[in-house]
């Protein structure tokens, strides 16, 4: 049972049955919360989940103030005055991590034709905010309190959906992001002449980058407009980048203090892109034992987006070779994110069901509960670099945390029905439902430039 939740004071929110009904979300009412209350929560936890560690302790009690976890174990001294969390009948455990998502991004139809570009003409820029929105809200709504949107989000929807959800506009999660995909002139697709040239299709959903100004300046277009995480198409052209010009991005974007992703479509490119030391593999179909093997040896990731629908994972022998390729990258030791590169509308789901469907191929993969839990936790805080601020439930670290019915260790379908999100010590859920008011910010914190004043000092 909820006694009383409170970790900064509720905010008035005029509008919010308005913005609620834009998103599809159906609230309950809030409950009164008094300004003599404390900031200080305890969290009461029937069972604590480490997934680093693999293990699962009963009987824990986790404190939260100013949005940091201060103390967590089995001899806490609830404060006198505490808001108190009773989740004694839930297993608690750190909020998921999406690895490769695209929140700006939603196919109604024909998902695998190709068509990303007309997207722009479909979807204006600000539609797909408004998506993306609604896509966070659904994404924290099944447990996944970190997300790295990947790109293919217009006119940097990504950056401004981090924005609205760091200032608190709009609940949702941690959201690290790429801006403009990086890649030869035409980006991922094959444009027209006229597409190319006018750049009135393929931007701005790729920068092109033929040369070493180019890609420099890429890169530096993208740190400025807000840009976490830079992504480059390695091959999806014929002209692929070599492993000598990946590297020209990696030290460009190193100077920000940012890490690149390759998206990768050939056997040959994976293999520039692994000996040119990028951080992480977007898309498995390259990859075989031989270039897993040199992934572990440089401590590369994979972040392998392998879809159990079969709409879009192709045939059935499709998707066999893609159980085949995850279960073979486990075996070699490669570091393994859970990234859905989910991008679809599939009907009746939302697009956290969705992801969190993607548990059916690692299951097919034979890969044990336990492991799959860290990778969908503690390897998702490494390849977001968040895992000295946020995801391990311990003291100094932001408060975010989920609980379940169960123990995932042992049996990772539990995932799929989160009782309680917690997010920056707020509560997004309880007892199953979406309570998102305290989330919500009257007024501009520091505008678009959030974020940014450490690098401009």
């Amino acid at each position: 049972m909820l006694t009383s939740v409170v970790a900064i004071q509720p905010r008035s929110l005029t509008c919010l049955s308005v913005l609620v009904f834009a998103v599809g979300i159906a609230l309950s009412t809030p409950t009164a919360v008094s300004a003599e209350q404390s900031t200080t929560t305890a969290v009461r936890a029937g069972m604590l989940i480490d997934p680093e560690a693999g293990t699962a302790t009963p009987n824990q009690v986790i404190l939260v103030e100013g949005g940091q976890i201060t103390a967590v174990g089995d001899d806490i001294t609830v404060p006198a005055g505490a808001a108190v969390i009773d989740l004694s009948d839930l297993t608690v455990l750190p909020g998921l991590v999406d690895a490769h998502n695209h929140l700006g991004l939603t196919y109604k139809v024909d998902p695998e034709r190709n068509i990303y570009y007309l997207t722009y003409i479909l979807d204006s820029t600000p539609i797909r905010a408004i998506q993306a929105v609604s896509n966070g809200i659904q994404m924290l709504s099944s447990g996944f309190t970190i997300v790295r949107d990947m790109g293919n989000n217009g006119n940097y929807v990504d950056t401004a959906l981090r924005v609205a959800i760091e200032q608190g506009w709009v609940p949702g999660p941690t959201i690290i992001n790429s801006g403009i995909i990086i890649g030869g002139m035409g980006g991922q697709f094959w444009p027209t002449p006229e597409m190319a040239r006018e750049h009135n299709i393929i931007y701005p959903e790729y920068l092109d980058a033929d040369t070493t100004d180019e890609m420099i300046k890429a890169v530096r277009q993208n740190v400025l407009f807000g840009a976490k995480v830079i992504k480059i198409c390695v091959d999806c052209k014929p002209y692929a980048y070599t492993a000598d010009e990946m590297r020209l991005f990696i030290a460009e974007a190193a100077k920000a203090g940012m890490k690149v992703e390759g998206h990768i479509q050939t056997r040959e490119g994976a293999r520039a892109a692994i000996e040119a030391g990028l951080w992480s593999l977007a898309h498995d179909g390259p990859l075989d034992d031989e270039l897993h093997k040199l992934m572990a040896e440089k401590g590369i990731w994979r972040a392998g987006t392998e879809t159990p629908f079969t709409p879009y994972r192709g045939s059935e022998r499709a998707f066999e070779r893609t159980v085949a390729g995850l279960r073979n990258a486990y075996a070699n030791g490669v570091n393994l994110t859970f990234s859905t590169d989910a991008d679809y509308y599939i009907p009746g789901m939302t697009r956290g069901e969705v992801v969190i469907n993607f548990l059916l191929t690692w299951q097919a993969a034979d890969i044990p509960d336990a492991e799959i839990l860290k990778v969908m936790t503690i390897n998702g805080y490494k390849v977001s670099e968040t895992y000295d601020e946020r995801g391990p439930i311990a003291p100094g670290l932001a408060a975010d945390m989920i609980a379940v019915v169960g123990n995932p260790l042992e049996d990772i379908d539990t995932l799929r029905d989160v009782r309680f999100v917690m997010k920056d010590g707020l509560v997004f859920k309880r007892d199953g439902v979406v309570v998102p008011e305290v989330f919500f910010n009257p007024g501009p914190v520091n505008g678009w430039q959030i974020g940014f004043d450490e690098r401009v000092r």
